[in-house]
């Protein structure tokens, strides 16, 4: 299946970037199933591994910087062009899922923080306990 429209090959053009080019809905498709994979996992797995899930996503999202240097927007067919349409909506709603689990973090993290200070400030190891005061 040809996935840029049929256009004469310029005489510099080398066959190793025609087929990295043909292979931009498969990395599309890898990157999709990633972000689906994380923002699925985000919302629902605690002890879900962010980390090795983004140097996932930004190893793929690198391949298709690479496949997709040089090419320009009039040489992207349809169905590719919709591939990245729709992982843009699919990083979207993962970056709303991310945003979400951060907040929660950071909500919790203040929660302990607040409930640390407050057993501190409960009077159970003032000054005076210590012949100070």
């Amino acid at each position: 299946m040809n996935y840029l429209m049929e256009q004469p090959r310029a005489a510099t053009e080398k066959p190793a970037e025609a087929a990295i080019a043909g292979s931009i809905p498969a990395i599309i498709r890898r990157i999709e199933e990633a972000i689906d994979t994380e923002t699925a996992a985000i919302r629902t797995d605690a002890n879900f591994d962010l980390k090795a899930s983004n140097a996932r996503k930004s190893r793929y999202l690198y391949e298709l910087n690479r496949a997709t240097r040089g090419l320009s927007a009039e040489h992207i067919n349809p169905e590719t062009r919709a591939g990245l349409q729709r992982l843009r909506g699919k990083l979207e709603t993962n970056e709303r899922a991310i945003l979400a689990h951060l907040n929660a973090v950071q909500e919790v993290a203040l929660m302990v923080q607040n409930a640390i200070q407050h057993a501190e400030n409960d009077g159970t190891y003032s000054a005076t306990q210590f012949g100070r005061g």
